[in-house]
């Protein structure tokens, strides 16, 4: 496929080549500190390793890893502590149980069409019930998800995505009928102020990364990941590379990646993830 583009991307550390489809979609890219080739959309496989043959020579191997230091152990699983437990949408379903509103309010001001401080909250649930639907399709395919997993400071990651095809922090925006702008940095919700998505779904996958690797004996990956529940448009800006931007009926395109983990290991980052304690320092 000869109208492939590369692409050269540095940020956060990072020293990369993308393949591109001519409509700006991101295929393939290629690590040019360690000379791994990461391939996003199978069917484009051969495509992009041709476009990249000649960078691939000259790329630095990587340099040979030190001996790893044991990871810590976790205490034995206790129902308390196991996150596999938590339905999609289970920390604002706490937090409305918690401080909400009781029954006759809410039947009030259903009855007078009245907003309700609580309304985001429960627009919230809402949205990350549809999402956890959709990932649920993507267990036959070997993925494993878990819903509302606690961080410090009192935030959640609203659903944790472990498969073949690595680990994804999904981040759920609930927009009803809206236009949505998503910038390198930031959102524009129908044109209003910029809102700081993008860089806290980076900070998220950030501190997901950081605790799953403290329990495992070899490298996670993760990436953020963004959807969008109920909007009427959504545009993404073409350069925005390192956090993926999908609404609720396009997180199957997920499924078909691999060869970023395997059995054992999508086995291990789930039994750690699902452990409540291994969150205490995220």
């Amino acid at each position: 496929m000869s109208d492939l583009k590369i692409t050269v991307w540095k940020r956060y550390g990072h020293d990369r080549l993308y393949v591109n489809l001519p409509n700006g979609v991101a295929v393939a890219f290629l690590d040019r500190r360690t000379g791994q080739v990461t391939i996003l959309r199978e069917e484009h496989r051969d495509a992009a390793m041709d476009a990249l043959a000649r960078y691939l020579s000259s790329t630095a191997p990587a340099p040979s890893p030190p001996t790893p230091s044991p990871a810590p152990s976790l205490p034995l699983l206790s129902a308390q502590d196991d996150l596999a437990l938590n339905r999609p949408g289970a920390a604002l379903r706490a937090k409305l149980a918690a401080a909400g509103p009781g029954p006759m309010k809410r039947a009030a001001a259903w009855l007078l069409r009245r907003d309700s401080e609580w309304d985001p909250w429960r627009k919230g649930l809402a949205g990350e019930r549809r999402v956890g639907a959709e990932l649920r399709r993507l267990s036959s395919s070997g993925w494993r998800v878990l819903h509302s997993v606690p961080l410090p400071r009192e935030v959640d990651v609203d659903h944790l995505l472990i498969g073949p095809g690595g680990v994804f922090s999904i981040n759920t925006k609930h927009h009803r009928k809206a236009n949505v702008w998503v910038g390198d940095d930031s959102v524009r919700v129908n044109h209003g102020r910029p809102r700081p998505y993008v860089r806290k779904s980076r900070a998220e996958a950030q501190r997901v990364q950081r605790a799953l690797g403290r329990h495992c004996d070899f490298d996670v990956p993760v990436e953020p990941v963004i959807v969008f529940v109920g909007v009427s448009e959504l545009k993404c800006v073409v350069t925005l590379l390192d956090v993926r931007i999908y609404q609720e009926r396009e997180i199957a395109a997920l499924g078909p990646l691999h060869g970023v983990l395997n059995p054992d290991q999508i086995e291990r980052v789930y039994q750690v993830a699902r452990h409540r304690k291994a969150w205490a320092q995220a």
